[in-house]
């Protein structure tokens, strides 16, 4: 068993286990009992729910060899309630294929000009695992000391530089949900140095990454809006889009304006 392959079965393990914990009988019209040893589902009721044996599920979330069919894992979403989301990324990361993890991403020279296009409107692109690939300088002012360090990371700006706490006023649920998608990423990524690098470098650094990380929540860049304040105390909210790199889908360019 290649590296990839274990690293794939312990996401698949960890995620199938960070959801049927989260899930409680009630969500699944189970009757509830006031004596439970763990949290959420047991792993004999979620089998029971998905039509498959107990013995057969504990393996896959034990991370043993074994191989589940499109069907199975339907089923299991299923049974677990699974958003759109979630259920996209049980199948991708079940999937029995490699993704070799890159040190580092290529950004297309005509993707890299798009945020200086965009100024006075705030605009950067990220890559899979949240490096700032291009930005332009209302970016910088709208975020700052996200883009000093020689690699500069939004990840690692949000939850190891103080000043995004201070540039965010609602940092938990920003953080949350940058943390929610980069996790996402991750699990795409088994084995990859670079993504275990940000994820030790994260969880030492931060306590809420710590605590969250495990959740394995899960999320998509999408349009919204965000509380932000500039250097001088002013807040003021910022609508956004982010949009996918037709050639890199991981790569994302985001750009903001004043609502």
């Amino acid at each position: 068993m290649t590296d990839s392959t274990a690293e794939r079965r312990h996401e698949l393990s960890s995620f199938l286990r960070a959801r049927r914990e989260r899930t409680s009988p009630s969500d699944v019209g189970l009757p509830g009992t006031p004596r439970r040893r763990t949290p959420g589902l047991r792993r004999e009721e979620l089998a029971n729910l998905a039509g498959i044996s107990t013995t057969w599920y504990t393996f896959l979330e034990q991370g043993r060899d074994v191989r589940p069919s499109l069907q199975v894992l339907t089923a299991i979403a299923d049974a677990l309630r699974l958003g759109e989301p979630e259920r996209a990324h049980l199948i991708m990361i079940a999937a029995d294929e490699t993704h070799p993890g890159e040190d580092s991403e290529y950004l297309a020279p005509e993707v890299a000009d798009v945020p200086k296009m965009v100024n006075p409107n705030p605009a950067y692109v990220t890559g899979s695992s949240y490096d700032l690939l291009a930005w332009n300088d209302a970016a910088v002012e709208l975020f700052p000391g996200a883009i000093d360090a020689a690699k500069p990371n939004l990840a690692r700006w949000i939850f190891t530089n103080p000043a995004a706490r201070d540039a965010l006023p609602d940092w938990p649920v920003v953080a949350q949900g940058l943390l929610a998608r980069l996790r996402t990423n991750a699990g795409k990524h088994p084995g990859s140095p670079r993504f275990q690098r940000l994820e030790r470098e994260l969880r030492t650094s931060s306590p809420e990454a710590e605590a969250w990380w495990p959740r394995y929540d899960i999320a998509t860049s999408q349009a919204g809006a965000k509380r932000v304040r500039s250097r001088s105390g002013q807040e003021q909210l910022m609508t956004y889009a982010s949009f996918h790199v037709s050639d890199q889908p991981e790569q994302i360019l985001t750009i903001y304006r004043p609502a």
